[in-house]
């Protein structure tokens, strides 16, 4: 046994002391600031998930379009019947075995209907809209992942939210672009290569249409082929004006979103801006196969959501192309087409995603914040102390010395807990209500010591001894200390996982602070009583 039973708890103490200054110095490296001092933008959306029904439909209409070519059945069109049905019209009743075969294999589980005369009905189960509803939070969450680390944006916070799940929290350090960041978070981008269907007597080679809905609609006799609808495409005019023309596409795309692989930012033969595109090995034989059957003729290039799509350009195709082709005539710039590049290369967004909070915080004015908050925490801090020193004299010495610790442990922990759980995605960082949770903390530490001072009074009062007093002191204060603690770390537990931005920062910095109060100020206090005791006479009093 040592001699000394002081020495391995003086050791404890000096090892946590080591361990808080190596995480935290120097600050600027070790402690993770919020949006509110470091600048930036931070978004909290929320994610429609009822859109994602939609989303999905426009999949599989383009994907089983593809597959009856693939497979030799024809049919006239396939179109929306109702929120989650879809008809495929004119197919030949001789092709029914193969129709239900290729039904079965490709939308298996789905409510599948002969209405007669080459008319099928396929409906989506209640319980695959349940699990497509589900996946549009995780899937959008991870293709906005994507896009964020596209940028290069250093420590991003992307991550769910809420009680429902339903919402995404995004908060970007350094961004100084949010209208850049907002459309990489909000637009789905999805890309498809669609036919143009030509009305009677049209020369494919070099025709266009011309301006106006009814006017397109009126080269086709009045009504469009149910195959076909419309979609528009602006055109910039030298004079500064924009034209809208509209182009009759088919519904059925032979390239959609998720057939692409890669997406790059490249030039066009004029040295202008423009993105190349890989297709995957079966999407670039399809691509293959439409080309060819196109020579000469256009294909429109149509970019949006499912409720908003438009033309980008609509090339006559010169040759035939297989798994790599350019988007240009676009009027691209070198931010847009960098920007296309990282929506086609992350993934459409499955679903509509609505904007509910947006803050956007200069550097300038985070730096402000740090100067103001630093300044309200050390004249709280100098104030506590005087107090502290005037009220319980050399007793009071030793409060002020657990407040330092305290705040040195807090600082430690916000450096230490992203090193050491990083991988379990745990992230500390400092915000301006979180140095505001530093100051309360600061009051809830001397509160402390100051039931304990006051306890240690009272047994001197009684006729105690200083060593009685001292252990009276500490051990009747220690429940009312602990429960004290205990029902705030409640608190503030529920504030982190529920609250978002400013309340979550200033629960984490309450929570770490109020379990290094009571490390400071039962044990470390106690410990510097225990040193004074050590050189204390029976006869002498205590400076409290």
């Amino acid at each position: 046994m040592s001699k000394n039973p002081l020495a391995w708890k003086f050791i404890l103490i000096a090892v946590v002391i080591g361990v808080a200054f190596l995480f935290s110095f120097p600050p600027k490296e070790r402690i993770n600031l919020g949006l509110d001092l470091k600048g930036g933008a931070h978004y909290l959306m929320q994610v429609q998930t009822e859109t994602a029904i939609k989303f999905e439909m426009d999949r599989v209409q383009n994907s089983l379009g593809q597959r009856f070519k693939t497979d030799g059945i024809g049919y006239q069109a396939i179109l929306p019947a109702g929120e989650a049905a879809l008809e495929i019209r004119g197919t030949s009743p001789d092709q029914r075995p193969e129709i239900r075969t290729t039904l079965e294999q490709f939308v298996g589980g789905w409510e599948q209907e002969s209405l007669g005369e080459g008319t099928w009905r396929i409906r989506m189960p209640s319980t695959y809209r349940s699990q497509v509803e589900l996946e549009a939070v995780d899937t959008t969450l991870a293709t906005i992942r994507k896009r964020i680390d596209s940028l290069g944006v250093s420590d991003p916070i992307i991550q769910k939210s809420g009680i429902d799940g339903k919402r995404i929290l995004v908060q970007l350090p350094g961004v100084e672009d949010p209208t850049r960041v907002k459309d990489l978070l909000k637009n789905p981008a999805m890309l498809e290569w669609k036919e143009v269907t030509y009305p009677p007597g049209a020369d494919p080679s070099n025709w266009g249409p011309p301006a106006g809905q009814d006017a397109v609609i009126a080269l086709f006799g009045g009504v469009l082929p149910s195959d076909t609808e419309l979609f528009a495409q602006r055109i910039d005019q030298p004079d500064g004006t924009v034209v809208e023309v509209w182009w009759p596409l088919k519904r059925v795309s032979v390239v959609a979103g998720r057939d692409l692989r890669d997406a790059r930012r490249s030039q066009d033969e004029w040295g202008d801006p423009a993105v190349s595109f890989e297709l995957t090995q079966e999407a670039g034989k399809r691509f293959e196969v439409a080309t060819r059957e196109n020579l000469g003729r256009r294909m429109a290039i149509v970019l949006g959501d499912a409720n908003n799509k438009e033309v980008l350009s609509a090339p006559t195709i010169q040759g035939v192309i297989r798994d790599v082709g350019i988007i240009q005539g676009g009027g691209f710039t070198i931010q847009t087409a960098d920007d296309l590049s990282i929506k086609l290369r992350s993934g459409a967004i499955p679903t509509e995603v609505t904007i509910l909070e947006e803050r956007t915080v200069g550097p300038s004015l985070g730096r402000d914040s740090i100067r103001s908050g630093l300044a309200a925490g050390s004249a709280g801090f100098l104030g506590v102390m005087l107090f502290m020193l005037l009220y319980y004299r050399m007793s009071g010495v030793n409060a002020v010395i657990a407040l330092a610790l305290n705040i040195l442990f807090v600082f430690g922990a916000l450096g230490a807990l992203p090193f050491l759980f990083s991988a379990a995605g745990i992230r500390a960082t400092l915000t301006l209500p979180g140095i505001a949770g530093l100051i309360l903390v600061v009051g809830m530490a001397v509160d402390s010591n100051v039931l304990i001072f006051e306890r240690i009074r009272e047994e001197l009062k009684l006729g105690k001894t200083v060593r009685s007093a001292v252990d009276q002191g500490f051990g009747k204060a220690f429940t009312t200390i602990l429960d004290c603690n205990i029902t705030t770390v409640i608190a503030a537990v529920f504030l982190s996982v529920y609250g978002t931005g400013p309340v979550r920062g200033f629960a984490v910095t309450l929570i770490i602070g109020l379990i290094a109060s009571m490390f400071t100020a039962v044990f470390v206090s106690r410990q510097l009583f225990e040193l004074v005791l050590l050189r204390i006479r029976p006869d002498q009093s205590l400076s409290i």
